[in-house]
């Protein structure tokens, strides 16, 4: 589930709150040019104000219509299509005959959208089962297996959905960067995991939502069992505890592997894991570092900024082309002045 789905769970709470009835929906198969993928969560109040979207506009005025004469009508979940065949996509406006299927599920207290929303505040993998016929719902930790998992599974009888960060961060140290950056990657769906035993800088350290642990990074790295959703970087600028990190890191199978410092100390750190920890060359080039991508950033929001856009791109397979650097015009001016 990402940010945009969590916030339609609670604009929800907050219609109820008001006295409003709601209907959530939830797309549950795609076909062809669907906008939005399956798992995507709209909700409809009874006045007809939408929060979210299934379809970029296309359907969400009949949705309306469904949502007050089906699941609010009756109390009861429903299965609605849109786009079947070409005259219909045509109608609302789906393009190449693309199909929406969704779930819409009247909100009450059986569907426990408050339980649901603190997990998630916790941080918890959740897998939620709709049971189709009823309206109950149950929640369940996810198992090992659906930690990184976000299927979802509709049968005749009931809707499976997973909600929770499906990737994680692991951030060595407790400073000032990781404070911005801790913040940022909670708002990008990652699950954030900060790691400092240094009681000056862990004493005091808060963010929402994210994990602090005391432990040494070496011993974390390893008990977090890094796989394919995992990213770790070192912010902490002190070899003994960056250089314990990225040791167990590189030969994990962590997607991103960072540290911060300038080019002369990566040289100098790699350097030393190659000579005092066996570290190989392969091993050693994932590490991206200097961290982040080459965008002029000098402040602490502005480097988080630049790590998680290097994050994004690795997770999505892009390659950043170098970047090209443009003087200011004041600066051209001053040099052909000279």
């Amino acid at each position: 589930m990402d940010n945009v789905d969590l916030n339609v769970l609670r604009q929800t709470t907050q219609w109820l709150a008001s006295g409003h009835r709601v209907v959530l929906g939830t797309i549950t198969r795609t076909w062809g040019s669907a906008p939005r993928p399956p798992g995507s969560s709209v909700a409809i109040r009874d006045d007809g104000l939408v929060a979210g979207s299934v379809s970029g506009g296309c359907i969400e005025d009949d949705l309306v219509d469904k949502a007050r004469e089906g699941a609010l009508t009756t109390g009861l979940p429903q299965v609605v299509r849109y786009g079947i065949d070409t005259d219909t996509a045509q109608r609302f406006g789906l393009p190449c005959g693309g199909l929406i299927e969704l779930v819409l599920e009247p909100v009450q207290p059986r569907t426990q959208l408050d339980e649901l929303l603190a997990r998630l505040s916790r941080g918890e993998r959740v897998r939620r089962v709709l049971t189709i016929a009823t309206g109950e719902v149950e929640l369940q930790p996810a198992t090992p297996h659906e930690q990184m998992s976000d299927e979802l599974e509709l049968t005749d009888t009931t809707l499976t959905t997973h909600h929770g960060p499906r990737w994680r961060l692991l951030l060595i140290g407790a400073g000032q960067m990781t404070q911005y950056l801790a913040q940022m990657a909670s708002a990008l769906d990652y699950q954030v995991i900060v790691c400092d035993p240094r009681e000056e800088y862990a004493t005091g350290f808060e963010v929402p939502g994210a994990t602090l642990l005391r432990t040494m990074p070496d011993d974390t790295v390893v008990a977090l069992k890094p796989d394919g959703h995992t990213a770790i970087i070192a912010l902490t600028h002190d070899p003994k505890m960056d250089d314990l990190a990225l040791m167990e890191a590189v030969t994990s199978e962590a997607f991103y592997i960072g540290a911060i410092g300038s080019r002369l100390n990566q040289a100098k750190r790699k350097a030393r894991l190659k000579e005092h920890f066996g570290i190989t060359d392969t091993q050693l080039a994932r590490i991206h570092g200097p961290v982040g991508i080459k965008n002029g950033a000098r402040t602490p929001p502005e480097i988080a900024i630049s790590i998680l856009a290097e994050l994004t791109a690795v997770r999505y397979g892009y390659r950043i082309p170098e970047p090209v650097v443009v003087q200011p015009q004041a600066a051209i001016e001053a040099g052909c002045a000279t």
